[in-house]
C-alpha cells in the first residue's frame, strides 16, 4: 500500500474519530502519522543499538505507517480491543472525561480539561455555579460523562461572559487545567513566554523549530541549516559516479 499520510489516516481509523459528530471524517492538520512512525523508528533504532552493544549483532528495524498509527490510537484502540466499542467522532470531547472540551468565551475558544472531582468543584466555584458541583447528575466523573450534554448547556453561558485571558488566569490559579485555542503564532509566543526555547536562529538567519529534547550533559547543537535546493548535487553525483569510499573520502 502506498505510504501517504492522508491515506493511512483514512484506512487506519484516525479520520473516523476526528472532527465534529455531524461533520465528514477529517484528517489531522499535520502529517501526524509520519511523525509518529518516525518516533517509533527512532525508538527501534536506539533499541537495536543497545542490543548491539550487548551482543555485537545488528538487526533490521522495520516500522510501518499503519502499525504506528494503530499503536498511536492508544485508548481508542484499547476500547475497541477490550470491549468491542467502535469509537466515533466526538469533536473536542473526551470519551471518558467531562468536562474535557472547548467552550466559547467572549473573545474566542478556550478548552478545559477537568480530570477529577476536585477540579470540577473548583471550576464551579470560580464560575459561581456551586450548585452544579452538588447536583447528583454531575457528582462524579462517570455521572458527568453520562450527562455531558446537560453539563455543557449549563456551563456554556458562564464561559461566554468572560474573556479567554480572564478565564485562563482565574482557572489556572485554582488548579483547573485550561487554556485558549491558540493559532500557531500565539503558540510560539506562549512557549517563549514560559521559558521554552522553541525557536532556533541559524547562522544564515533561518529560523526553525527547536528540538524539544533537553539533555543536560550533551545538549542538542545546531550546526547546519537545511540545505538550499541543489546544494548537495555535486557530492551526490560524485558518489554515484565512483566507488562510495572514494566519494566519501573526497
Amino acid at each position: 500500500m502506498p505510504g501517504y499520510d492522508l491515506l493511512i489516516q483514512a484506512v487506519g481509523g484516525l479520520m473516523s474519530i476526528t472532527g465534529q459528530p455531524e461533520s465528514p471524517p477529517t484528517k489531522v492538520g499535520v502529517a501526524l502519522v509520519d511523525v509518529i512512525a518516525g518516533l517509533f523508528a527512532t525508538v527501534g533504532i536506539l533499541s537495536a543499538l543497545a542490543e548491539r552493544e550487548r551482543s555485537g549483532l545488528g538487526q533490521r528495524v522495520d516500522v510501518s505507517l499503519m502499525g504506528a498509527l494503530l499503536a498511536g490510537l492508544v485508548n481508542q484502540a484499547s476500547g475497541y480491543l477490550g470491549a468491542g466499542y467502535v469509537p466515533a467522532r466526538m469533536g473536542n470531547r473526551h470519551p471518558s472525561i467531562a468536562p474535557y472540551e472547548a467552550f466559547t468565551a467572549a473573545d474566542g475558544e478556550i478548552v478545559v480539561a477537568v480530570g477529577n472531582d476536585r477540579q470540577f468543584a473548583a471550576l464551579c466555584a470560580e464560575l459561581a455555579c456551586e450548585p452544579l458541583a452538588a447536583d447528583p447528575r454531575f457528582a462524579t466523573n462517570p455521572d458527568r460523562v453520562a450527562a455531558r450534554e446537560e453539563l455543557f448547556e449549563a456551563l456554556s453561558p458562564l464561559f461566554a461572559t468572560r474573556t479567554r485571558a480572564n478565564l485562563t488566569d482565574a482557572l489556572t490559579a485554582v488548579g483547573v487545567p485550561c487554556g485558549p485555542v491558540n493559532d500557531v503564532g500565539e503558540a510560539f509566543a506562549l512557549a517563549e513566554s514560559i521559558g521554552l526555547r522553541s525557536i532556533v536562529e541559524m547562522a544564515d538567519g533561518l529560523r526553525q523549530t527547536a528540538n524539544p529534547i533537553a539533555l543536560d550533559a550533551t545538549p542538542v547543537s545546531y550546526r547546519r541549516p537545511p540545505p538550499a535546493l541543489g546544494a548537495d548535487d555535486a557530492a551526490v553525483r560524485a558518489w554515484l559516479a565512483g566507488p562510495p569510499e572514494a566519494a566519501l573520502s573526497g
